[in-house]
């Protein structure tokens, strides 16, 4: 073997070649096992997720050939297959990892172990499957987007176990499962012949789904434009002091100094008159009487 250094050996972060997590909940392993395959053959380590071959019987001149380098042929297999291995382990859930690790794995047995796990009972996962594809709904999502990507996984997932959902079940239960914001597009969708491809149903309704969205904004603009003039154009109560009534009005209030006290005549201002209160009168005491009512 030469000193070339395997293109294995150069992949840092395998997370960026396989973003999909595999977990038991979701159950994404058609997606998931897709990506592993197609980035193991890129790298030429694919034949580490396939059972080992079987060796022919060698004869005496083929061993005497093979001892020098068997040695340092399988230490790098055994790295290559310890590299596939990290990238298995890396790339799913903790609870799988501690589901199938065990010491001396290899990655065929690591990755034939997931496989069990995901397509065992294949009649109980399809109907669990198929429950959930028949019950999505556009209400429960964000965003067509959201919506459609469940669907197309689902389907996906059904297929993966022997259940595939052909385009015009996907495009029925698509339609099905949409609000009423959205049925005239619905409409649309279920009266062509032949039903559209699933990707073109699925760029309709997201540009639908764009335009409606530019309308709301627009008219959430248009309302805060039409308060905010509303509330600048307000009108402004001002008295108008040459009107006759005002003038009787103001008269004793506001005009220099006049009559009053204080030099506060008729003009407005800050201090008001007040009359003296009225004056009591008592008469002097009788002759012979004191104030406290005893006689002198």
């Amino acid at each position: 073997m030469d000193n070339k250094l395997h293109p294995a050996v150069t992949v840092s972060n395998i997370k960026t070649a396989i973003p999909v997590t595999l977990e038991t909940e979701t159950g994404h392993w058609s997606t998931w096992s897709e990506l592993f395959k197609l980035h193991c053959k890129a790298f030429q380590v694919y034949d580490h997720l396939l059972p080992p071959a079987v060796d022919k019987p060698k004869t005496s001149t083929d061993k005497e050939k093979s001892t020098g380098d068997s040695s340092s042929t399988q230490e790098a297999w055994e790295r290559l297959d310890s590299i596939v291995l990290q990238w298995i382990y890396g790339t799913i859930s903790q609870d799988l990892v501690h589901t199938i690790i065990k010491p001396g794995n290899t990655a065929h047995q690591a990755w034939t172990t997931l496989e069990n796990l995901f397509q065992d009972n294949k009649s109980a996962r399809a109907l669990h499957l198929r429950q959930r594809f028949t019950t999505t709904r556009l209400e429960n999502f964000a965003n067509i987007s959201a919506y459609c990507q469940e669907l197309k996984v689902l389907s996906d997932q059904l297929a993966s176990v022997g259940h595939p959902v052909d385009n015009d079940a996907l495009v029925l239960q698509l339609i099905a499962g949409l609000t009423e914001q959205y049925e005239g597009m619905g409409t649309v969708l279920q009266g062509q012949d032949p039903l559209p491809p699933f990707a073109t149903a699925r760029s309709k309704l997201c540009i639908v789904e764009s335009h409606k969205q530019e309308q709301a904004l627009h008219a959430a603009k248009t309302a805060g434009t039409a308060l905010a003039t509303s509330t600048r154009a307000a009108p402004i109560t001002h008295v108008d002091s040459s009107s006759p009534a005002e003038r009787g009005r103001g008269r004793g209030r506001s005009r220099g100094r006049g009559r009053g006290r204080n030099g506060s005549g008729r003009g407005r201002s800050s201090y008001h008159y007040w009359p003296n209160p009225p004056y009591h009168y008592w008469p002097p005491a009788p002759y012979g009487w004191s104030p406290n009512g005893s006689a002198q």
